[in-house]
């Protein structure tokens, strides 16, 4: 313990934010490193049609210009040799449960933000050596034990932490002190401050705001008067200033969504309703399996060009229902989107959840005879779900032969827009 107090803030935290490298293709190299190791591979969705996004792809592969969200014949056309793997998300799922136990041995103030990332703060942890010998202590263990690379950043808050473990790429460690923004980060564009996204960045840039620094240095009225609270926020987080806390208990999930890359552009209604129908099919299940209901229903749609639109309704009151959510789904698609015009991705979210027990569940003035029925019958489908499979009851207008019908399959279904400690995203 001699000298250890001394590295550890009188006043103030010390956090570490760690990211899992390449995350999807580590893990199979893990598991098979005679046919991956130090290979170009990328994870996709659609192996056989050699269709789809590249979800995530190795170092490898990135050294060669392939990218994470490139169409998957780009990829080849240019990396002849990369090598397509189909998702195993059980797989990821239990390598993610691995790297989180790891953590969980240095503070139990442990914060799971997604399946490859977490938060740590380890300001009590001073009986396990220094901050910086916990990150290498950290780093070395995962991938001894694990054999994944991963990436840390060691700060006195999650906003600098998670900034900083971007910084050094595969199997990085760097420490981003509060004094070290103006010298290290000021130069820098606005978008790469975490939380400043394009569209904010784009307008920052109409008012004369180029960088971080230009950022810090920007009246704060002005700021709150174009982007009211966020705008203050921005300035102090141009400065470093992040008062967030590691909650090792998240609150219930925000929203529930899937999201499906379709193998070929879609451009017929009935094709496009099936995809929403499974979507939101799936989507259901989570949703009354987590207990709870939810007001707002959203929408992604995505061009081949790979332009996206994202458009939601919230309903009077709060569904949880199959047939509610894709009847708000097939709405929202009438309503935005033009017959005939092709669709590459789908998605359906679930949005201002609250549990059904704080919760009405809508009553249709005509129907409410047949409410209770309704609702009998899906506790029974679920129930037999639960019991043999989401195979063994489905409707006639699930089946078909695109990816959205193989969403009920955990082991190769498609993305999740939403995290919680089975569901995963796209892999930066």
């Amino acid at each position: 313990m001699s000298g250890v107090e001394e590295h550890y803030p009188a006043k103030g935290r010390v956090i570490i934010h760690l990211d899992m490298n390449a995350f999807y293709c580590s893990v199979h190299e893990a598991e098979e490193p005679d046919v991956y190791k130090n290979k170009a591979t990328a994870v996709s969705g659609s192996i056989e049609q050699r269709k789809g996004i590249i979800v995530t792809c190795s170092y490898a592969a990135r050294a060669k210009g392939v990218k994470t969200g490139m169409p998957v014949r780009q990829a080849v056309k240019m990396c002849p040799d990369i090598i397509l793997i189909k998702p195993d998300f059980h797989l990821y799922r239990k390598y993610s449960r691995g790297f989180l136990s790891i953590a969980r041995a240095y503070t139990p103030m442990v914060e799971s933000v997604s399946i490859d990332e977490c938060y740590m703060d380890i300001t009590g942890s001073k009986l396990m050596g220094t901050p910086l010998q916990i990150a290498e202590s950290l780093q070395r263990r995962i991938l001894t034990e694990l054999a994944l690379p991963c990436s840390i950043g060691l700060a006195p808050n999650k906003l600098l932490a998670k900034m900083a473990s971007d910084m050094k790429k595969p199997n990085g460690l760097t420490v981003l002190r509060i004094r070290d923004v103006p010298q290290v980060l000021w130069d820098k564009p606005c978008n790469l401050l975490f939380g400043v996204g394009g569209k904010t960045a784009a307008k920052l840039a109409k008012l004369n705001i180029h960088t971080i620094g230009e950022l810090a240095a920007a009246d704060e009225s002005m700021l709150i008067k174009q982007f009211g609270t966020v705008g203050a926020w921005m300035k102090s987080a141009a400065h470093g200033i992040d008062h967030s806390q590691v909650n090792p208990h998240r609150v219930q999930n925000k929203s529930i969504g899937h999201t499906t890359t379709l193998p070929q552009d879609l451009t017929k209604r009935d094709d496009i309703f099936r995809v929403l129908l499974n979507l939101a099919d799936q989507t259901g299940r989570r949703l009354r399996r987590q207990k709870l209901v939810a007001s707002t229903v959203q929408i992604t749609i995505r061009r081949p060009d790979m332009t996206t639109i994202t458009r939601s309704h919230t309903v009077p009151a709060p569904i949880q229902t199959t047939e509610e959510i894709t009847k708000e789904a097939r709405a929202l698609y009438l309503k935005h989107w033009i017959d005939g015009e092709p669709i590459r991705l789908l998605g359906v979210t679930l949005q201002n959840l609250t549990p059904i027990s704080e919760s009405a569940l809508q009553l249709d003035l005509f129907s409410f005879e047949e409410q209770p029925r309704k609702e009998s019958l899906t506790k029974v489908m679920d129930a037999l779900r639960d019991k043999f499979g989401e195979d063994a009851v489905l409707t006639a207008g699930m089946l078909g032969d695109d990816p959205s019908s193989l969403i009920r399959n955990k082991r190769i279904r498609g993305t999740s827009l939403q995290k919680d400690d089975t569901l995963l995203y796209i892999d930066e």
